[in-house]
């Protein structure tokens, strides 16, 4: 990665940006590939990175509809964990935690991440029950995770209401201290940069419209710059998933909803970590810009929109004031929405299809950012292979007929 110094970064900035070097190529689309990426997101990206670096196929097209991470990767809150309950979700996203500690050096790009850990609140002697089982689970499988007590919560978030006479009492909780959060635009920058330089095109402002398919068979896409002849097709689309699988004549099983999230006006260095309190769906951190952000739950009804619903601002905003009340005078500056794809067992599905040569990455709800590296890394040695990487052959899409579904949102309350 190029080094500039302070003189030279202000020459830049004087100068327009005209003679900064460009990250990764811009070219027009070929005629044929071997593969074709749809979503050019952190998934999408990944995923032609690690085609190109671990199996040779480079040559490969990520299209996406708009600009690079502008969908769900750029509408997030940048949360990285591991700690889940069942123990194939917990290898997996263990897996990917692994890989956020290593991308800065790996593709040579600071990523922001910073490993201040995630705490959980529990509002009820029920929900620090069901913790301890969740907490023995995660540290019998090796991943680092331990039970709090009252006490040590206050110890380490002051601002928080610990009153007796508390709308929501704390009775407890646990924390994963490697979690952490990084700078999603970087985390995207940093795999179009990697993908490019191997070969890859990436192609933004090219929207696919229609899939070509015979005998069952993947044979090609059709986009607004052209048609384009491939044998292999991976979606990688987030909340628009089943608008892509229609193309291909298949009918998912995910429910498409808005997840919103908020930041506040910049204050001075307050809050260390990233609390969430599963009873309210609300959780909460600070940017290394000083602004606090707060996610909640998704909207309660379908929609391909990035708005969201007054009701839900709302209901997240009086959980934070509650939990928090010396952040009730602070002022909300922005709010965004991501379409968020959710699977019936809020698991992921990284599968082949029943269409020969059509590959999805899908069912990732509202954890698909912490997903991004094992999510490329396991979806390019599926399409490389044609078969599943061992990591996510759990998630494959004929669980649902089989019956053998990993119900994270039954065993942790809220599939966050």
């Amino acid at each position: 990665m190029a080094r500039y110094s302070g003189f030279s970064l202000l020459k830049h900035a004087l100068g327009g940006h005209q003679g900064w070097p460009k990250a990764w190529r811009s070219p027009e689309p070929k005629a044929a590939y071997d593969v074709v990426i749809i979503g050019g997101g952190g998934h999408g990206l990944a995923t032609a990175y690690y085609l190109a670096k671990e199996h040779g196929i480079t040559n490969v097209a990520v299209l996406e509809k708009g600009w690079i991470g502008g969908g769900n990767t750029g509408r997030n809150t940048a949360v990285s964990r591991s700690n889940y309950f069942y123990p194939e979700s917990t290898r997996f996203y263990e897996h990917s935690l692994k890989r956020y500690e290593t991308m800065g050096r790996d593709l040579n790009f600071n990523i922001m991440f910073s490993q201040n850990g995630i705490i959980s609140l529990a509002t009820s002697r029920h929900d620090m029950e069901i913790y301890r089982r969740w907490v023995t689970s995660i540290q019998l499988q090796g991943v680092d995770c331990e039970v709090l007590s009252p006490d040590a919560i206050a110890a380490k978030i002051p601002l928080l209401n610990m009153s007796a006479s508390a709308r929501y009492p704390i009775y407890g909780g646990f924390m994963q201290s490697r979690a952490g959060i990084s700078r999603h635009d970087a985390v995207a920058w940093a795999y179009a940069r990697a993908a490019s330089a191997l070969g890859v095109d990436v192609i933004q402002n090219c929207e696919v419209t229609g899939l070509e398919l015979s005998d069952g068979r993947i044979r090609g896409v059709q986009t607004n710059n052209g048609n384009i002849r491939t044998d292999k097709v991976a979606s990688a689309v987030a909340g628009h998933s089943t608008l892509v699988a229609n193309m291909a004549g298949l009918k998912l099983p995910i429910v498409s909803q808005c997840l919103q999230a908020m930041v506040t006006e910049p204050v001075k260095p307050c809050f260390d970590h990233v609390v969430i309190c599963p009873a309210v769906h609300c959780y909460l951190s600070q940017s290394d810009r000083g602004e606090l952000v707060i996610g909640g739950g998704a909207d309660t009804h379908p929609s391909y929109g990035q708005r969201g619903t007054l009701p839900s601002t709302e209901a997240v905003l009086s959980a934070v004031v509650e939990l928090y009340p010396a952040f009730s005078r602070l002022k909300l500056m922005r709010q965004w929405g991501g379409i968020v794809d959710i699977a019936p067992d809020s698991s992921p599905i990284v599968s082949k299809t029943p269409v020969t040569g059509f590959y999805i990455s899908t069912g990732w709800g509202t954890g698909g950012y912490k997903a991004i590296p094992a999510g490329g890394e396991t979806l390019a040695y599926t399409i490389a292979n044609d078969r599943p990487h061992p990591l996510v052959e759990p998630f494959s899409l004929d669980r649902f007929a089989r019956g053998r579904l990993i119900d994270e949102g039954a065993a942790a309350g809220v599939a966050h």
